[in-house]
């Protein structure tokens, strides 16, 4: 099976990224933690650009990216962090072709 990635951008209405963060937080942040499936997760905060949030996520299928976005839970993710981001935000999946990883301390 094919590892899937996802390349995520969302840009926040201006000064809003910190109600992004917390809505993420809230909904998003614990579920991927505790998710098997769920092999990396990276939250980033653009440096150049206030506004603005990357995501990197890796996981062990689609299939299991496709489970984790059924959750019963995303709609209300979806709902809530709408009143605080500009635009929808800008999704890529990619499949994994090579990685480097250091052990983790």
């Amino acid at each position: 099976m094919t590892k899937t990635a996802l390349f995520i951008r969302h840009q926040a209405k201006p000064g809003k990224r910190g109600d992004v963060r917390r809505v993420w937080e809230k909904y998003v942040k614990p579920r991927a933690a505790a998710n098997p499936a769920h092999e990396e997760y990276f939250f980033c905060l653009d440096s150049k650009d206030t506004d603005v949030i990357c995501v990197f996520q890796l996981y062990t299928s689609e299939a299991a990216m496709q489970e984790f976005l059924r959750g019963a839970w995303y709609a209300d993710y979806l709902n809530e962090v709408s009143q605080f981001v500009a635009i929808p935000p800008l999704i890529t999946p990619a499949d994994l072709v090579w990685a480097k990883t250091q052990p983790r301390q």
